[in-house]
């Protein structure tokens, strides 16, 4: 990520330096013209270009497609000054912005062997309308993880060197977002496989003891037995649903008493849950399935490894500018040496469910600082707390 950041700041320097004397050379005409006082010329296209950078980088950061592709030639072709400017991928064009739309049919044949080779080019536009203002054409290439993707072509009246540099700087910049575009989708694509491993952890003796303690009450208690059947749909639409990699506290908690009642018809007057939360937390957006895991584990360890009667406490409190959730046992406990194993990935996930998955995916959206911290013992029960920031730039309630 720093390489890609280093190279992103080199491509935007690159980018200034090559407009900057051409826009320069305008905001003072545009100056001279309106008797403004808006800094020196090497000021105004320093803050023209990144404008202008800035409003093409939204839509590469979504990936190189005919929209985005068009939206970004849009911004792109004022920062080089040239007539036309297209971008491709490695199969056809994308978006064509300026004069001579014509030239397209041919983008393809002369960017060929810049795709095959990586290596940028010059070439002559090879029009055969002398009314064209399309002669000559710059080819450099959009790079991604996996090597060449596209290729950037801007259009000129003449050979230049200064366009040459330009463009390739222009290229530079675009791969850099495409890259970035690659690194959110990887992201989103590990969440997404960290949710499917947490669903796949629903375990499936769960099922079916809750399936079974739900038929022992249909003879006996039908009214209960509809009831538990109704929470056991619920718990398994919300755990299952599609979309969305953030959920309010009050919908995790809500599936987390859902979890609980279908654990309680079986174990019984065994299970003795507390809950303590806060009003006012309950809004506080959090990666979706983080809790649920943790409460599975309380009380896999707390009755399913003891004979005895266990107690949970679930409880959720306001702490300023961060909601804290504590899930607290007093089971079995685990050595903290194993603890340790298990959160460092070198233990299989049985021996805790959940815990290193929601412990790193709390690290990736918020920092390190944000990990679980757990307490506990051999015999001594175990306490995980989480933390999670109340107010975050880019994290949004998805709707499920």
């Amino acid at each position: 990520m720093t390489g890609t950041l280093l190279a992103a700041l080199a491509a935007t320097g690159a980018l200034l330096l090559g407009a900057g004397f051409a826009l320069g050379r305008l905001a003072a005409r545009r100056e001279r013209r309106d008797g403004l006082d808006l800094g020196t010329p090497v000021e105004r296209a320093t803050f023209h270009t990144l404008h202008t950078a800035s409003l093409a980088a939204p839509p590469l950061r979504a990936g190189l497609t005919e929209d985005t592709a068009r939206k970004a030639a849009r911004r792109l072709r004022p920062l080089l000054g040239t007539d036309a400017l297209a971008l491709t991928d490695r199969t056809g064009v994308l978006a064509w912005d300026g004069t001579g739309g014509h030239h397209a049919e041919q983008v393809m044949e002369h960017v060929a062997e810049v795709l095959a080779s990586g290596r940028g080019q010059s070439v002559r536009a090879g029009c055969a309308d002398p009314g064209c203002p399309l002669r000559w054409a710059v080819i450099a290439p959009l790079t991604g993880e996996e090597g060449v993707v596209g290729a950037l072509v801007a259009y000129g009246s003449h050979e230049s060197a200064v366009l040459v540099r330009a463009a390739t700087e222009v290229a530079r910049w675009v791969s850099v977002q495409l890259e970035l575009a690659e690194l959110d989708l990887s992201r989103t694509r590990l969440i997404e496989a960290e949710i499917r491993a947490l669903r796949a952890q629903i375990s499936p003796h769960f099922v079916y003891n809750s399936l079974a303690a739900i038929a022992s009450f249909v003879r006996t208690d039908p009214e209960r037995a509809r009831e538990l059947l109704l929470e056991f749909a619920d718990f398994t639409r919300y755990s299952f649903r599609r979309h969305g990699e953030f959920a309010q506290l009050a919908d995790e908690l809500r599936s987390i008493e859902q979890y609980l009642a279908l654990a309680g018809a079986r174990f019984g007057d065994r299970l003795q849950v507390t809950l303590q939360v806060a009003p006012e937390v309950l809004p506080v957006t959090l990666p979706f399935l983080c809790l649920q895991p943790l409460v599975e584990n309380a009380v896999k360890h707390g009755l399913e490894d003891s004979r005895t009667t266990c107690r949970i406490t679930i409880a959720a409190r306001d702490a300023g500018a961060e909601a804290v959730v504590t899930i607290e046992d007093d089971g079995v406990g685990m050595d903290p040496a194993v603890l340790r194993a298990i959160l460092a990935g070198e233990r299989p996930q049985s021996s805790g469910i959940g815990l290193s998955n929601v412990d790193e995916r709390l690290r990736q959206v918020y920092g390190d600082d944000y990990g679980l911290v757990v307490e506990t013992g051999v015999d001594a029960g175990m306490k995980v707390t989480v933390r999670v920031p109340k107010y975050r730039a880019g994290v949004h309630r998805d709707a499920p």
